[in-house]
């Protein structure tokens, strides 16, 4: 029978005891659980195998817990780092939601309003959005029109700033 809260059971025989009935090791012999050479290594508490209720690695865990950790900021992400803002435990709105319970985009509101105010003539900030359609019509507009279309693209991205617009499936933009 095992220990269920022994983290390393022992398997076999239990060596700790006489295996023939209880008599005593006879002349000669080692007693049991001793060396039979008197000169031989005795094993240190902390070497070899783990002592009862040491901490054990996990998988995936350095063995060493004295080893430098990456420090975040500095060099690659350490694996596993999710994007800032994503949240696994709903999947349904990974970034998260709004006051009234609706999932963020993946989109942002920085991104695209700054993206329709400085490249809105070319459309850009409504292809960003997933709205292939508008950006068509906005390159037109200002193209058909020498440049006066233009104020259209730039209050467009006004009004992505403040969150006014929202993506392809009606999510609003995340911060």
């Amino acid at each position: 029978m095992t220990d269920p809260y022994n983290p390393n059971p022992q398997y076999g025989p239990d060596l700790s005891k006489p295996q023939d009935g209880g008599s005593q090791p006879q002349y000669g012999q080692p007693a049991y659980g001793q060396p039979s050479d008197p000169y031989a290594q005795q094993p240190q508490p902390g070497y070899g195998q783990p002592q009862y209720g040491a901490p054990q690695p996990q998988y995936g865990q350095p063995a060493d817990p004295y080893a430098q950790q990456p420090q975040p900021g500095y060099g690659a992400a350490p694996y596993g780092v999710m994007p800032q803002g994503y949240n696994p435990n709903d999947p349904e709105a990974p970034y998260g939601r709004d006051m009234y319970g609706v999932p963020f985009s993946d989109k942002q509101k920085l991104m695209a309003g700054l993206l329709q105010i400085f490249l809105g003539s070319f459309g850009i900030g409504r292809f960003y959005l997933g709205y292939t359609g508008l950006g068509i019509a906005q390159i037109a507009v200002t193209w058909l029109t020498c440049g006066i279309g233009a104020i259209w693209p730039l209050i467009d991205g006004i009004m992505m700033l403040t969150g006014k617009v929202p993506d392809t499936q009606g999510r609003p933009l995340r911060d």
